[in-house]
């Protein structure tokens, strides 16, 4: 487990606008911290750099863990998932009433590994999406 100073919390938050940047809900509207991510995993050689860091809901980063890609079409595809450095959200997915819905594979990929559209979590974003708080 990485701790990270509050400089650097601080940092990987507000770049992100207090946000995860997997599903896009503002830490205001959880009641769990927020963590910082190894977008690429200390195991798999990331580094402990800004660049490889993001802000993630405990949901998102627990299903994530150390994971780089999945499975889409029938575990044919082996695709990576979303880089939030890399990457901008807008091209891979988009929202409609609280679902997060993939625009490409990369999408697919982090949606079902990440269980984006869990049953619980829709319900937290359309209340949100209603209020006018999501995305």
């Amino acid at each position: 487990m990485s701790y990270f100073s509050d400089k650097i919390r601080k940092q990987v938050a507000k770049r992100a606008n207090f946000r995860c940047e997997y599903c896009q809900v503002h830490e205001d509207d959880r009641f769990l911290a927020y963590e910082i991510d190894h977008i690429i995993a200390q195991k798999h050689g990331g580094e402990y750099e800004l660049s490889n860091l993001a802000y993630a809901c405990p949901h998102c980063n627990q299903h994530k863990g150390t994971d780089l890609v999945s499975f889409v079409e029938n575990y044919t595809d082996i695709v990576p998932l979303f880089n939030p450095r890399l990457q901008t959200w807008n091209e891979h997915f988009t929202t409609e009433l609280g679902e997060i819905i993939p625009q490409t594979k990369i999408g697919q990929a982090t949606v079902k590994l990440l269980q984006l559209n869990h049953p619980d979590l829709l319900i937290i974003r359309q209340m949100l999406s209603e209020a006018g708080r999501y995305p």
